[in-house]
């Protein structure tokens, strides 16, 4: 597959994971799923919010039957726009309707769960292009051709960046758990307008837009489960 770690250890299989139900014929020996498969975004799912709600949710029920069958630890990847209310669009409500099977498959079941709630990842490797890019991934590349940043709204809408080898660390701090749904929120601790990331990348032309249907006003991790190393100050002055 493209834009994949180039690595003999690591094997890709292309496949659609809300319409099969057995993975006998690539996976043997498992001992821990991590789930990281979903149409993710808010905007896709306003646009296709039935193509989200099905595939999202049809593919962690497939995953958490094959996990229980199998004996399978499954570590979820959640989003932290489930902490602002899975009533304000479709993607949210994927992700809270998943923790809540991921939750009763480990009451139910007593199976070994863990839920991750990821805060605005960013970092190597991000989305730069398409109509629905990371906003730091659209930044960077934006700045790097001279062309003025586009915030929606006002820009005072404040995320809790979070860089992908702390969402990593996090991860991998629940693989020896033995957790019955527990969540894990991998975030920050400290939030930043849109304004102030703007500021970041210096005297830059910027362009406000009519925020998008959906988007949420704020996101901010209150309580952290583990210590993060990195701060979003520090990459953004790493590539401009």
């Amino acid at each position: 597959m493209d834009n994949h770690i180039d690595d003999p250890l690591v094997k890709y299989y292309n496949v659609d994971i809300q319409q099969i139900k057995d993975y006998d014929f690539f996976m043997s020996d498992v001992d821990m799923i991590f789930h990281l498969a979903a149409i993710p975004r808010i905007q896709p799912s306003i646009k296709y919010p039935e193509l989200v709600l099905k595939k999202n949710i049809l593919s962690t029920l497939n995953i958490l039957e094959y996990a229980r069958k199998n004996e399978i630890k499954v570590i979820f990847a959640s989003s932290s726009s489930v902490s602002g209310g899975i009533e304000k669009n479709p993607y949210t409500a994927s992700k809270g309707a998943c923790e809540d099977l991921c939750r009763m498959y480990a009451n139910v079941y007593g199976m070994n769960i863990s839920i991750a709630r990821f805060y605005n990842v960013y970092g190597p490797r991000m989305i730069t292009s398409c109509e629905f890019g990371t906003v730091l991934g659209v930044w960077q590349r934006r700045y790097k051709e001279g062309k003025p940043l586009k915030i929606t709204g006002d820009g005072t809408q404040r995320r809790d960046f979070t860089h992908v080898e702390d969402i990593i660390d996090g991860l991998m701090s629940s693989v020896y758990q033995d957790d019955k749904g527990h969540l894990y929120e991998l975030g920050r601790g400290e939030n930043y307008s849109m304004n102030e990331i703007a500021d970041m990348f210096g005297d830059v032309e910027r362009i406000y837009v009519d925020r998008p249907e959906g988007e949420m006003e704020h996101t901010l991790c209150e309580v952290q489960s583990i210590p993060l190393k990195r701060n979003v100050r520090d990459f953004i002055e790493s590539v401009k």
